[in-house]
């Protein structure tokens, strides 16, 4: 289950994009070099100190790589740095300021000229040409232009993603035509050049508000926690214990079976108000208001007992610690330990199936300390103990 065992990826990394894509190459067995600032390193290790002094984005993002400080702009970092790519390197990866890696040599055209089979992936905001090619872009960013943020959250107010879904879209699209290079180059034996947009990433998973907009047409509206098209399907309030359920409708046998043994009025599926999903949206104050009424009384565990029984879809609305001890995922054993500058910490298993023997699994290895392996890179390269102390000295590592 770790099929890219022997495979080398060398990323000039920061954020999340990047390292998110290369850490799933790494989950499935690719070598991954993480070539980071002297001293500084990646700048999302400064994020935040939460996992126990270390930054909670790089300890989700890194595991399982290896750290090698290199100042690119210094001339003898450079030269290990085109050694290394050139001797070692399948896949590329980088997500640099907008040409940057071009200027360090790492575009694909000269590459692909020296070593005919190099996956190069460009990750970017906006693309490597058009009018946004040099326009900085972050998460928060893009989902604004990609229109992510103009159908999220209230109708008071537009709201961003919590988690960085612009920097996940392009990692995930990332690692899958990655994926797909490695597949044609075995059939081919020639690289490819990849360019990843963030915009095109979240566009595309965007998609279905864009279509029900088509040709001029209103967008969903916000409607917060609540879907916009398909009502009921959202949170409503228990007021007996002040709690809150998720529950949500598909078709018209789970609305009559809604009011039948949920709300306890069978008559209302007859109701012409609410025959149909598109007169339930229309109507949603007024249907909201009859739900909100039959789970007053109610607390939470009751509301979805009535719902289990009637086979609707429900959910609990939980928080970031009823996750980490979440009985699904504890059931099916997610849970695993990897290593860490901070000790063991628990990571979970990537989405998918994977064997109970732990070497039939994904590789979990530990997140890198800074430079960690430099030396040990360095001496695989040839470089002996003076010539690794003259780089310190100069401050090229």
């Amino acid at each position: 289950m770790q099929p890219l065992q022997g495979l080398t990826v060398v990323t000039l990394e920061h954020a999340i994009a990047a390292p998110f894509a290369t850490r799933q190459l790494a989950d499935l067995g690719a070598r991954v070099i993480k070539i980071e600032r002297p001293g500084s390193g990646d700048f999302a290790r400064g994020y935040d100190a939460r996992v126990r002094g270390l930054a909670s984005h790089f300890v989700w993002t890194n595991r399982s790589k290896e750290s090698l400080t290199l100042d690119v702009k210094h001339p003898e970092a450079a030269q290990v740095l085109e050694r290394l790519v050139l001797e070692k390197a399948d896949v590329v990866v980088q997500n640099l300021a907008p040409g940057a890696a071009a200027r360090l040599g790492l575009g694909h055209e000269r590459l692909a000229a020296r070593k005919p089979g190099i996956i190069v992936c460009d990750i970017s905001g906006y693309g490597a040409d058009g009018p946004y090619r040099d326009k900085k872009a972050y998460d928060l960013l893009i989902q604004s232009e990609a229109g992510f943020v103009s159908v999220t959250g209230t109708a008071d107010e537009p709201c961003k993603a919590g988690p960085s879904i612009a920097d996940i879209a392009a990692g995930m699209y990332a690692y899958t035509q990655i994926l797909a290079a490695l597949l044609q180059r075995s059939q081919t034996g020639r690289g490819q050049h990849i360019d990843i947009s963030m915009l095109e990433s979240l566009a595309e998973w965007t998609s279905y508000p864009l279509y029900y907009a088509f040709d001029g047409a209103p967008p969903p509206p916000r409607t917060g926690a609540a879907h916009a098209t398909i009502y009921p399907y959202g949170p409503f309030p228990t007021g007996a214990d002040g709690g809150s359920v998720m529950l949500g409708l598909q078709n018209e046998r789970e609305w009559v079976n809604f009011c039948d043994k949920v709300l306890l009025q069978p008559a209302l599926a007859r109701d012409p108000r609410f025959a149909g999903n598109a007169r339930r949206v229309a109507e949603r104050a007024a249907l909201r208001a009859l739900i909100v009424e039959t789970f007053t009384p109610l607390t939470a565990p009751q509301v979805v007992e009535r719902l289990e029984a009637a086979q609707i879809a429900n959910a609990r609305v939980n928080t970031m610690h009823d996750v980490w001890n979440h009985p699904q995922l504890q059931a099916r054993g997610r849970w695993r330990e990897v290593g860490s500058p901070a000790g063991p910490l628990p990571a979970m298993l990537p989405p998918g199936s994977w064997g109970p023997d732990a070497a039939d699994g994904p590789r979990m290895d530990p997140v890198p300390a800074l430079g960690e392996h430099t030396d040990a890179i360095l001496r695989e390269l040839g470089l002996d103990a003076d010539a690794i102390a003259a780089l310190r000295r100069a401050e090229a590592i």
